[in-house]
């Protein structure tokens, strides 16, 4: 029995080394394989630089380049914070001049109708003293323009009143005009033109006064200066009546 398990006991030795040696023999090729993929990795990566350095790369000078260009950036980034401070500054003040520059104008319209208003009384007063004015007997009052919805359209508002005693009628014809600019040059246009032919005079006949609300179409780009009214009697000893009257819009009531 001795010699069967000697001889068991050798083929039993036999089977175990082989498996030890075959497990550490895949060991031994799972690392060479690991060790193989990082070499050729690394390889690879030098392979990198070595080409970028061999094209002008610099990895220094790059990072110095970044570095320059982000202060740069900051320094910009400050700059605009500056420039949209001014900028609101630039603002606000343009926005307190564009009121200063609306109360203005609003004062300067109520001094040209405030002018205006006088300019018609002087020019009522001269017309009293004036050759003629006496006989004729008949003043222009209260003359207002407005504005009408429609553009370039306007409304003359006056009245045509006695100045003296009231013993007859006082009948004759109205005549209105407007002086001003077209196309860079003077240009006057007669009742006609300012009421499309339909209107080439204005009747009146009155004891006492007549009010007139005349619609004027002004064309388009001309410029409004003077509006000028005539009053021509019936009776051949009476002298005509002109008064011009400063062009002067008034807000609609």
């Amino acid at each position: 029995m001795r010699p069967l398990r000697a001889i068991a006991a050798i083929f039993g030795r036999g089977e175990g080394t082989p498996q030890v040696v075959h497990r550490r023999s895949l060991a031994r090729r799972i690392l060479v394989g690991l060790a193989t993929t990082l070499i050729g990795l690394f390889g690879v990566y030098v392979v990198y630089e070595l080409g970028r350095y061999d094209a002008g790369y610099d990895r220094q000078a790059v990072a110095q380049q970044r570095t320059e260009l982000e202060v740069k950036i900051e320094h910009l980034e400050e700059e605009n914070r500056g420039l949209r401070t001014k900028l609101a500054e630039l603002d606000t003040i343009r926005l307190g001049r564009a009121n200063e520059q609306a109360e203005v104008a609003r004062a300067l319209g109520d001094l040209q109708a405030q002018v205006a208003k006088q300019s018609q009384e002087l020019a009522f007063y001269r017309g009293v003293v004036a050759q003629g004015v006496a006989n004729l007997g008949v003043k222009i009052e209260d003359l207002r323009i407005t504005a009408a919805p429609q553009p370039n359209v306007y409304v003359a508002h006056m009245a045509l009143v006695r100045s003296g005693r009231a013993e007859t009628v006082a009948a004759g014809t109205l005549l209105l005009s407007v002086d001003g600019e077209l196309a860079g040059g003077d240009k006057t246009l007669d009742l006609a033109a300012l009421t499309g032919g339909r209107q080439q005079s204005l009747r009146y006949d009155f004891r006492y006064f007549q009010d007139f609300d005349q619609e004027l179409t002004l064309p388009a780009g001309f410029k409004a200066a003077h509006l000028v009214v005539e009053v021509h009697s019936n009776r051949k000893d009476v002298t005509p009546l002109s008064q011009t009257f400063l062009w002067s819009v008034e807000a609609s009531p």
